[in-house]
Parts: structure tokens; C-alpha cells; sequence
């Protein structure tokens, strides 16, 4: 049996990460009324769900006053409802909201190779088999403002991890750095 979460009008949307930079769990909490759904997600899915919605913001009419300050921390939560395997966005016209859709890893499937999950992570891969059953799904409606502040504090929350290397990319770790830059030019 799966659990599917319609919510068209959120209170609050945030994203944050518990845990010290290196080691942090990323998170994507939204609540309406009396539900709050806090999901697991990686760090590239909230860089990519950050920069996707600053594009698609940068079409529609500019949004109002932005959520700040303690209306983007997370809510105290046990344990995430699920993992995210995917991420969908879209816009409703008619509504004027971002939809957003969080599909749950399917934890039976075997693992995938980096390719595909490239490309689910905005729901872009299909199904292995149509017919299994499929895990939980938080389906949400954001207003322009709810988005925008999401993209900025996801952008936020990437940005304040690991500096990257300046000579390979690699975030740079405190416990030490094997530089693949440095090795490569030591090479030459």
C-alpha cells in the first residue's frame, strides 16, 4: 500500500541539512495544517531543485514578500518520511503555483548506475517495470514566494558546505584532501 500526499496550500516549504558539513543529511520539509512530511534528499537534488526554480521564477511575475528567517528552519521531526528518488516541477496557470512532486525510492529496485540517476532526478528516467508498486508520493502547490525561498535557501544551503578544491573541483575535506588535480599535474 502506498501513501500519497496532496497539498495544495503549504504553510511552510523549506529545505535544510542536519549534521556537521561533510556528513549532512539534506532535507525537504513542507507542512500544511496538521501534516509535515520531512523527505530525505541529496544535495544535488537540492542544487537542481535550486537553480530550476530560479529559471522558472525568472519567467513569471515577481513574487511578493519572501518566507525568512525562522520560517525557513526545519520543524523538529523524528525520522524522514522517505527518501526521494525523484523530484518534478511544473507550473499551474490556472493556480498560479509551482507544483512540486517528491516520488519515494523504490527500495526493492536494484541499483541503478549514475546515468540513470542522473536523470530521475527530476522524473526523467522511466520505470523499470510499470507494474510494481511504487513508494509513498508528496505532491505540493507552492506560491511564487514559497518557491523563490526555496531556491534561495537551497543555493544557501549548498554553498555553505565544503569549500571545492581550486585545483580539482573536489570539496575539500578537514580530515585531509587527495588533490586529483595536484596529482595529475604532479604527473606531468
Amino acid at each position: 500500500m502506498t501513501d500519497d500526499y496532496e497539498l495544495s496550500n503549504p504553510d511552510r516549504v523549506t529545505v535544510g541539512a542536519v549534521g556537521p558539513v561533510g556528513e549532512r543529511v539534506f532535507l525537504l520539509q513542507v507542512r500544511e495544517g496538521l501534516i509535515l512530511k520531512t523527505l530525505k534528499v541529496e544535495k544535488a537534488q537540492v542544487s537542481a531543485l535550486a537553480r530550476f526554480l530560479g529559471r522558472m521564477l525568472v519567467e513569471l511575475a515577481r513574487p511578493g514578500e519572501l518566507p525568512s528567517g525562522d520560517e525557513l528552519a526545519l520543524e523538529p521531526f523524528g525520522e524522514p518520511d522517505f527518501v526521494v528518488r525523484s523530484l518534478g516541477v511544473s507550473y499551474d496557470d490556472d493556480l498560479d503555483r509551482i507544483i512540486l512532486v517528491a516520488d519515494e525510492i523504490d527500495t526493492t529496485e536494484a541499483e541503478t548506475d549514475v546515468e540513470t540517476d542522473v536523470e530521475s532526478l527530476f522524473g526523467l528516467a522511466e520505470d523499470l517495470e510499470p507494474d510494481a508498486e511504487t513508494g509513498e508520493s508528496v505532491r505540493l502547490a507552492m506560491t511564487r514566494e514559497q518557491a523563490a525561498a526555496l531556491a534561495i535557501r537551497g543555493t544557501e544551503l549548498v554553498e555553505a558546505g565544503r569549500p571545492p578544491c581550486p585545483l580539482c573541483g573536489y570539496p575539500l575535506d578537514p580530515r585531509g584532501h587527495v588533490c586529483r588535480g595536484r596529482t595529475a599535474t604532479a604527473r606531468r
